[in-house]
């Protein structure tokens, strides 16, 4: 299908954002009219540029405040329309937006507003242009787009159709099945656009929240899908206002942009290759940086150094189904490198049935695979770059079928059986731009589904979060807005544990200080909640509940950026303690300073 997207869409000036989006592959672009009115060059530059770039321009917009008004105020409207459709010819673009009015000199006549539009219709066609007519969310009059089709069927000009705007129909609520009754043809044109739930004005969510399709909470391969069943043939078009974006680099919110289309496309059509869920995580990789912290936080926790790669600066330590590798020059391996100083987590080894199958899916999805130098005995391990610089590999441990990449690691010493039990979760750090990127990555590269966004207080700021999960693997995305150089780590590794209470009666008895303090007025504030017992405050335990289960849990102290959390999921729990999130990171923000 033919891949569109708003100039509004992304940062930069518009030949800025034509060579992003042209490089992320699309299409063709609308061009908003603040962007070329903005540009210092003739719109025939412009026009020329973008098809150097192999780039179509489908859409103008927008033409505000046109229709259903008094004949002095139409006489004025019909001025600018005239010079927009001249600008137009000279631009090549051969369809105009017209949204519907929100001014007060709007009249509630829908017979005058077809009559306006009609005339309209008739000018433009002068020029072999188009009016695609849409109805805002915010429309004086007009704000529902079966209200708009209705002008138009009224209006009766073969010039005149509508534009469907995913935002505007599914921020009203409105049941999308009526598109169905809008004839293919009289589809000019689709803007697409998702959104998180918000209870706010519908006109500041929309100028400031929208996302890309897969980021927000609208079923937009839904609304899209009756869009198809009209008959409709033209471009899948983004149009996306979000402070965010505007302020991100533009190619890289392009090629983000076109990952939410490509994984639209893919949900449209069943015969595209579904997700390859990981089943659960075959290590976590930190970079010591020159440090013997993380070791000694290790070995404290139960671990064991059981192998050292054959020819790289890396170990293997293990207890149970957890493994962790510290590698001392992560460079080497193509992944993140963290600040030389500061020890951090670079890697994340996931388990999945077809690594070749799970590689070839990111790179549909635009993902970058990372160069990786090997021995000719090394295992072949493929990564990905995550969207905050993680690698991401994929293994298939201890199968006959593929290559283990254990097999790097000659073992040294035996696994020991401790308390740890595997890898629960990873929470990984992302740039304050790159929330909703990540979630769409995790979710269309991995198959991984998303929880919604919470937030939580941060003495400093605020921590933004949100869960991922399927197949035994889950992930947390943090961002973290804070004040000057109070940042709190945010990166850490959650091991799963047996028996937590054991674990932390033995950490407190042989490495005091090793573990998080949390507060007395936090089990104070507990045990009124939930009557929980004495040995959850002797012991330094945080504690949360769910209507499935229960969940103990506690933090070490930080080595570097990085931390480890213990975990103990007791029957069905599905979440993260989240409740305790906020007593964390004033802790923690004490330990540090």
């Amino acid at each position: 299908m033919r891949k569109s997207i708003a100039t509004v869409s992304v940062s930069g000036t518009l030949p800025e954002k034509l060579e992003a989006v042209a490089a992320a592959g699309f299409d063709a672009v609308e061009v908003f009219e603040n962007d070329l009115i903005a540009c210092p060059l003739p719109p025939e530059e412009i026009r020329r540029r973008a098809a150097d770039l192999g780039l179509g321009i489908d859409l103008y917009q927008p033409l505000r405040d046109f229709e259903a008004v008094p004949g002095d105020v139409l006489r004025g409207n019909l001025r600018r329309a005239e010079h927009t459709l001249e600008l137009m010819t000279r631009l090549g673009a051969d369809t105009l937006l017209v949204c519907s009015n929100v001014s007060p000199d709007a009249l509630p006549d829908d017979a005058l507003a077809a009559e306006q539009l009609h005339l309209l219709a008739e000018r433009a066609a002068g020029h072999g242009i188009r009016i695609a007519y849409e109805a805002l969310a915010w429309g004086r009059h007009v704000n529902e787009y079966l209200h708009a089709w209705r002008i138009v069927r009224m209006a009766g000009h073969q010039g005149l159709g509508v534009c469907l705007d995913s935002f505007h129909i599914l921020s009203r609520g409105s049941d999308p099945i009526g598109i169905e009754a809008i004839p293919g043809e009289k589809v000019f044109f689709l803007q697409l656009a998702d959104a998180p739930r918000l209870a706010m004005d519908v006109l500041q969510w929309s100028r400031h929240y929208r996302c890309f399709p897969g980021q927000g909470g609208f079923d937009v391969t839904g609304l899209v899908r009756h869009v198809l069943a009209t008959g409709y043939a033209g471009p899948l078009s983004l149009e996306v206002f979000n402070d965010v974006f505007r302020q991100s680099d533009a190619r890289r919110t392009a090629l983000d942009a076109m990952r939410s289309l490509i994984a639209l496309e893919e949900a449209l059509l069943p015969s595209g290759a579904p997700p390859v869920v990981p089943s659960g995580f075959a290590f976590a990789e930190l970079a010591t940086g020159g440090s013997a912290e993380l070791p000694a936080l290790l070995s404290a926790l139960g671990f064991a150094r059981t192998g050292t790669h054959r020819t790289k600066p890396v170990e293997l330590w293990e207890q149970g189904g957890a493994r962790v590798l510290l590698n001392a020059n992560p460079a080497t391996e193509g992944t993140a490198t963290p600040e030389e100083t500061e020890p951090g987590l670079v890697a994340i080894g996931l388990e999945t049935p077809d690594p070749a199958a799970s590689v070839k899916r990111a790179e549909t999805l635009l993902a970058p695979v990372l160069p990786r130098e090997r021995a000719p005995r090394d295992a072949p391990l493929d990564a990905i770059a995550a969207p905050d610089g993680t690698a991401l590999f994929f293994c298939r441990t201890g199968h006959a079928d593929h290559p283990d990449w254990t097999a790097d690691f000659p073992r040294e010493s035996p696994v020991p059986d401790g308390d740890v039990t595997g890898i629960d979760h990873v929470a990984l750090t992302q740039p304050w731009q790159h929330f909703d990127e990540a979630s769409l990555f995790y979710r269309s590269v991995l198959g991984l589904r998303p929880q919604e966004s919470m937030e939580v207080a941060d003495p400093y700021g605020l921590l933004r979060s949100r869960a991922l999960a399927g197949g035994g693997t889950r992930l947390v995305v943090n961002i973290a807005r804070v004040v000057g150089a109070h940042q709190a780590p945010r990166q850490h590794v959650a091991f799963a544990v047996r028996d937590l209470r054991a674990l932390a009666r033995r950490l407190r008895a042989e490495h005091p200080g090793l573990l998080l303090p949390i507060p007395a007025n936090y089990h104070d504030h507990l045990e009124a909640r939930y009557a929980t017992d004495p040995e959850i405050r002797e012991l330094g335990l945080l504690y949360d509940r769910d209507e499935r289960g229960e969940f103990l849990h506690l933090y070490t102290v930080t080595a570097g950026q990085v931390f480890f959390e213990l975990v103990q999921r007791i029957g069905g729990y599905g979440g993260y303690g989240a409740a305790n999130a906020a007593v964390r990171l004033a802790v923690q923000h004490a330990e540090r300073s």
